[in-house]
């Protein structure tokens, strides 16, 4: 089996994970306990830590050092330190219990939190990017591709939550701010 070939199956079964972590686990400790138990919170962070080691299996023998021009190199770099920087701030700034989905007795929608439902995302997302663009081959654009829909299904399972414990406050938070990205309307 090439190497590509099983970069793809390993993406698949990691996809896989994401969503039976997410859809089943994550949202069943929400449905019955209204907060992640242990077990989730360590499947969540496992999905995440495998995925975020996905480079390993095509940086082995160029790692660390770079090949692209010094613009990409200087992008690459700020979007890994920016991301990085929006990410950490977000999970500061909502909380560490409240990211493990404990600790919901008021909605945050101030900070990072006014311009995003989901920073966190984002800065990760800036951070892919940035990797990409200092790595850039066909490897990096699937493991940059495939954060989507991980992401999406982990987004998709947290506002089902959200929207069972705020009910009316989250709804029109939701029609303020933007999911990921974009204008918050006043």
């Amino acid at each position: 089996m090439s190497g590509m070939a099983i970069y793809l199956v390993l993406m698949a079964l990691l996809l896989l994970a994401a969503l039976i972590t997410f859809r089943f686990f994550v949202r069943g400790d929400y449905l019955r306990n209204g907060h992640l138990s242990v077990f989730s919170s360590v499947l969540q962070a496992l999905v995440f830590f495998l995925y975020g080691g996905f480079p390993t299996l095509y940086l082995q023998t160029d790692w660390p050092q770079s090949h692209v021009n010094v613009v990409l190199r200087i992008a690459g770099w700020a979007g890994i330190l920016v991301g990085l920087a929006i990410l950490w701030a977000g999970v500061f700034w909502l909380g560490l219990l409240r990211s493990l989905g404990r600790q919901s007795d008021i909605l945050k929608e101030n900070g990072f939190y006014r311009f995003s439902r989901n920073p966190q995302v984002l800065g990760c997302g800036l951070y892919i990017v940035g990797f990409f663009l200092l790595w850039p081959s066909w490897y990096a654009l699937g493991w940059s591709l495939f954060f989507i829909p991980i992401m999406h299904v982990m987004v998709l399972t947290e506002e089902e939550h959200l929207r069972r414990i705020y009910d009316q406050d989250y709804q029109i938070y939701c029609e303020r701010v933007p999911r990921y990205f974009g204008i918050p309307k006043r």
